[in-house]
């Protein structure tokens, strides 16, 4: 069972979204907050396995909730969940540590959906979303056709890494999939933020997808 924590300072927002949660079988919503304040003292006691996070909200705001619940309850993941679809926000929040950014007016079984993935460790974005975070990706030598110059630099292993980390997966997933620990899947994700000049984990993603097709094909040319 998923245990989530709704918070939106509009009272008939969260009891439409509890009564479209409480259909599904596998999540439980175990709460409610007007605000980012009291979302952080349920957290405390609820311990919540996903939060529902509005952004404007009175007393303390969405992105300064989830800070501090990214900072101090490293197991709850925060779904950023909102009307507002202004790109400084969207970058607020996901600095801060939200791993999912979605517009209230996503669908309930969407909305489901990603409540599950993000509880497994995926990213989770709206339509748009990721294009606007692509916008805020440092620009990046035009690479050739064939042989994109910085991700040339990575060893074969960072880049099987990088293919992984573009289709969202976890430092765990990754670490089974490649038979290596999570301790070496850490150090493999930092030396790809450095040699590629980027900030996170989001990035390196954006990143990989646009060269998903050569990546995947160098690692064929690399098990050969």
């Amino acid at each position: 069972m998923i245990r989530v924590l709704l918070v939106d300072d509009q009272s008939i927002i969260r009891q439409g979204l509890k009564a479209l949660l409480q259909l599904e079988p596998d999540l439980e919503v175990v709460g409610d907050a007007e605000n980012g304040q009291i979302a952080l003292q349920q957290v405390a006691v609820l311990q919540p396995d996903v939060v529902l996070m509005d952004i404007r909200m009175p007393v303390m705001d969405g992105v300064a909730a989830t800070q501090q619940i990214c900072q101090r309850f490293s197991q709850t993941k925060v779904l950023v969940l909102t009307t507002f679809e202004d790109d400084e926000y969207v970058a607020a929040a996901i600095r801060v540590g939200a791993v999912g950014y979605l517009l209230k007016d996503t669908p309930s079984e969407e909305l489901a959906t990603a409540i599950r993935a993000i509880d497994k460790g995926y990213a989770q974005f709206g339509p748009g979303i990721l294009q606007k975070m692509a916008a805020r990706v440092p620009a990046i030598p035009p690479p050739s056709p064939s042989q994109p110059q910085n991700l040339m630099e990575l060893t074969p292993r960072e880049r099987q890494v990088l293919c992984l980390i573009a289709v969202g997966a976890s430092n765990r997933e990754i670490a089974h999939t490649l038979y290596i620990s999570e301790g070496t899947v850490k150090n493999h994700v930092t030396n790809i933020l450095n040699r590629l000049g980027l900030r996170d984990r989001t990035q390196a993603a954006i990143v990989a997808n646009a060269h998903l097709s050569w990546l995947q094909a160098s690692d064929a040319g690399d098990s050969r």
